[in-house]
């Protein structure tokens, strides 16, 4: 039987359609663009709700389907969610966007979201990637946020990618056996793995200011002026989550961030960037599911 088919208290799914809380910056067929959610409602529903913010090329199913499955777990708990197209994506109008213009569209769903469920006192944003790191620069300023649960959130520049490839890629490589026979037998292309070598560490040595629009020093910022409970949870094998430890290990700013009370950690060991497996969903579900209960 597969897990979407085992049997759950009543869950009500309702489709809703709303616009963005687009500012006047944006053109009038933008702001008048209408997007779609899914609402999981339970028989009951609290005061609290979760919003699940999507990133990248995704749309409000998520990898692997994760969006739908968390949102029917979490509501079967008594928890309304509401997961939402982004404008541009899925069933959504508008055009395409990436993580940095999403607040509108988040801000549009939360109205929508309140308006859907009465009972509604305050919602937490849930979001994996980059729909982390836009969840997470929303948040601070709208009061209707409690809490945040980041899944790998983006913090992705090309130094960090560098830093992160060579202490999780190349380093270990030199301790495998099975490097060294295909070198000796003349397996490996040295030439094209020296150069590639070279990239990462020219990389690693050139200077930040080559990328403004790099997203941790936003998401520094925004972690540290939120108020609320955080929920981070990193996936074992990703290098995205490597790029987030990198920064705690070489920077005192985000250690303090993460050092404060309202901050709870917890890995899914093995899991890849989008927790492709049963085991591994099923996991996130029972962290969320815990820590919601929690407090």
């Amino acid at each position: 039987m597969k897990r979407d088919q085992v049997a759950r208290p009543t869950v009500y799914q309702l489709a809703l359609r709303f616009r963005s809380a687009a500012r006047d910056a944006e053109t009038e067929t933008e702001a008048q663009a209408r997007m779609v959610g899914i609402l999981s409602l339970p028989a009951a529903p609290g005061p609290r709700g979760i919003l699940i913010v999507t990133g990248g090329p995704q749309y409000r199913v998520g990898s692997h389907r994760q969006f739908v499955l968390l949102a029917r777990a979490l509501a079967a708990q008594g928890w309304p969610v509401l997961r939402f197209d982004l404008r541009g994506m899925g069933d959504s109008e508008g055009s395409a966007r990436d993580y940095r213009a999403a607040s509108p569209d988040i801000g549009g769903a939360l109205t929508q979201f309140f308006d859907a469920v009465p009972s509604l006192r305050e919602v937490v944003l849930w979001g994996l990637c980059d729909g982390a790191t836009a969840a997470a620069c929303y948040a601070p300023d709208d009061p209707r946020i409690s809490a945040l649960i980041l899944l790998n959130p983006w913090v992705r520049s090309s130094g960090s990618l560098a830093r992160a490839t060579l202490r999780h890629y190349y380093l270990p490589r030199l301790l495998q056996g099975a490097f060294w026979r295909k070198l000796a037998g003349g397996g490996l292309q040295l030439g094209a793995s020296l150069a590639s070598l070279r990239q990462v560490a020219a990389a690693m040595q050139g200077p930040a200011t080559q990328e403004n629009d790099a997203p941790a020093p936003a998401l520094l910022r925004a972690l540290a002026q939120f108020p609320g409970k955080m929920l981070l949870i990193l996936s074992g094998d990703d290098l995205g989550a490597r790029e987030w430890q990198a920064l705690l290990d070489s920077d005192a700013a985000w250690r303090a961030v993460t050092a404060r009370a309202q901050w709870t950690q917890a890995q899914v060991h093995g899991a890849n960037h989008t927790f492709a497996s049963a085991a591994w969903r099923g996991e996130v579900e029972q962290l969320c599911a815990r820590w919601l209960q929690s407090w």
